[in-house]
């Protein structure tokens, strides 16, 4: 399979009877140069993927710089996303027009110059532009990363270089809040964004050197899916902002979200028709009709799902039952992503040895198991019990994405790698997005039924409950509190007990659900055929 212009142009020259020398070129895969231009794409996607998290520790410190409320202030992370979302399926059609080394180059600076714009906004406004501005050239890097890994590295270094995607898709996001929290604690909110610049120029330098500089290609440019850019960008633009602020306005029962939601309806339903009509399509939605494909992205789906939905929850359980700050948290959030790093190095040497979808399953069969040991919690269950369960988690990570990168990609074309590599991190971060939307709506739906639930039951422990009124009021005197205000203390603990009972019994219901819809990412990978080497290969150079 070609990767570099230098290799196609041989195979032009060949094509046409003029000899070549078979002699190794410094672009050719496998090469010095295609292996840092692999790690400057992995290091631009980890900043991309770190941004999406990095500012949610800090973000009260961040709306009271602005003077935005907590409403206002979400639109910070939810432009980022948007940005994100419509830039990714752009990506394979600008790659290839620009050239995969131009377009890096000029999204990458982009993506440092838009940072630099947001430590410098001066209102809640400038800083949703700029946000955006910063999700729309991030999101480039994010696919383009993947796509070097498979056009830059030969067949038996692939699994190497998709245990290092894995780094960048599930450890950036594991370590951002934790991040982001420390930066804001020791210095200041802007260095959140300060931060991407040395790595970023960085990136820069590493892609300049590693890519060979090609021709733009204005045929591509010029016949540009506009009707599909428009319809793409109305309909992800749309379903994102659904998902993010839906829970916030009470879904439908916005008008701003059914709006919304129609729109984006409508227009994705228009963009697969045209993308199946057009022979040269923005996204080539025709990979979906391949079998081990399609399955290959539900469990991407649900893998972003399961990891970004615990992302979400873990801190939001404990900061609204256990009070802990954002500093706090990120210290139980890590333990999502450090013992990885441990397993990742093994797992192309697993891969060798055993089926990949045997390890995918079973990875994702870890996955669930500690969410199933996030269904239990109790009153006591704060920070230090939860670090078991993020163990498993992070043990099981590794093991899911680089098999799953492998198994998606290994019965296509080198003309699909463009594609593929949109698809695959679309759906992953939608399914990041969905699975945000769900627990956040669970958890308070169910929340609330089981408060209702606890009042309804209270009558029947009245005895416990006056009891538990009379040792409250009793310690609130001996506090110092006169009887009728220690009264009216012990009746606002109780409330506060019933309601945390009630949010501890949603979150247990919470983990339990993500948990069972893990186990059909385990069917999906298993119903992948079965990879063969001298299959695949053939497959890959066809």
């Amino acid at each position: 399979m070609s990767a570099t212009g230098s290799i196609t142009a041989s195979a032009d020259m060949e094509a046409q009877g003029i000899s070549v020398p078979n002699k190794p070129t410094d672009y050719e895969r496998g090469s010095r140069r295609s292996w840092i231009a692999v790690f400057g794409g992995l290091i631009g996607a980890f900043m991309a993927i770190l941004d999406i998290q990095i500012t949610n520790a800090s973000m009260k410190e961040i709306q009271g710089s602005l003077g935005a409320t907590l409403e206002e202030g979400s639109w910070i992370s939810t432009a980022y996303l948007v940005a994100e979302m419509i830039a990714i399926p752009l990506s394979g059609w600008l790659s290839t027009g620009l050239s995969v080394r131009r377009y890096l180059l000029w999204t990458t600076a982009a993506f440092i110059f838009a940072s630099v714009l947001c430590s410098m906004a001066w209102n809640l406004e400038a800083m949703i532009a700029f946000r955006a501005l910063q999700g729309f050239f991030g999101g480039a890097l994010i696919p383009l990363a993947f796509r070097l890994i498979l056009e830059f590295l030969p067949d038996n270094k692939r699994a190497v270089g998709m245990a290092l995607f894995g780094v960048t898709a599930t450890f950036a996001p594991s370590i951002g809040p934790t991040l982001g929290g420390w930066l804001t604690e020791q210095f200041s909110w802007h260095y959140l964004f300060y931060i991407n610049v040395p790595p970023g120029l960085l990136v820069m330098a590493m892609l300049a050197y590693g890519l060979e500089k090609q021709s733009v290609v204005w045929d591509k440019l010029k016949n540009v899916d506009l009707a599909g850019i428009v319809t793409m960008a109305l309909g992800m633009g749309c379903l994102e902002v659904v998902l993010e602020e839906g829970n916030r306005k009470d879904w439908f029962g916005s008008e701003l979200i059914r709006n919304l939601a129609i729109i984006a309806a409508v227009n994705l339903v228009l963009f697969v028709w045209i993308q199946l009509r057009r022979k040269e399509p923005l996204v080539n939605l025709r990979l979906l009709g391949k079998r081990d494909f399609v399955l290959s992205t539900v469990a991407y789906f649900l893998l972003g799902m399961a990891l970004f939905g615990a992302i979400y929850l873990i801190p939001l359980y404990l900061s609204q039952v256990h009070d802990y700050t954002p500093l706090e948290i990120g210290g139980v959030i890590m333990w999502m992503g450090f013992p990885q790093l441990l397993v990742l190095p093994l797992v192309p040497k697993l891969m060798e040895r055993f089926d990949s979808r045997y390890l995918a399953a079973f990875g994702f069969l870890m996955f669930a198991i500690s969410y199933y040991m996030n269904s239990q919690m109790t009153a006591d269950y704060a920070g230090p019990q939860m670090i078991a369960s993020q163990v498993v988690r992070a043990l099981g990570q590794p093991f899911i994405l680089v098999p799953i990168g492998m198994l998606a990609t290994m019965h296509l074309k080198p003309h699909e790698n463009a594609s593929a590599s949109t698809v695959l991190n679309v759906m992953r971060n939608l399914g990041g997005a969905f699975g945000i939307a769900l627990v956040a709506t669970l958890s308070d739906t169910l929340a609330r039924g089981h408060l209702a639930h606890i009042k309804e039951s209270l009558p029947a422990v009245s005895t416990q409950a006056q009891d538990y009124l009379a040792q409250s009021a009793s310690m609130l005197q001996a506090g110092g509190s006169d009887p009728y205000t220690a009264a009216a203390q012990a009746k606002a603990l109780l409330g506060k007990t019933m309601s945390q009972q009630a949010y501890i019994q949603a979150y247990n219901d919470v983990f339990y659900i993500m948990g069972a819809l893990l186990l059909i990412a385990v069917f999906a990978v298993l119903l992948i055929r079965k990879p063969t080497g001298p299959a695949a290969h053939d497959a890959m150079v066809e």
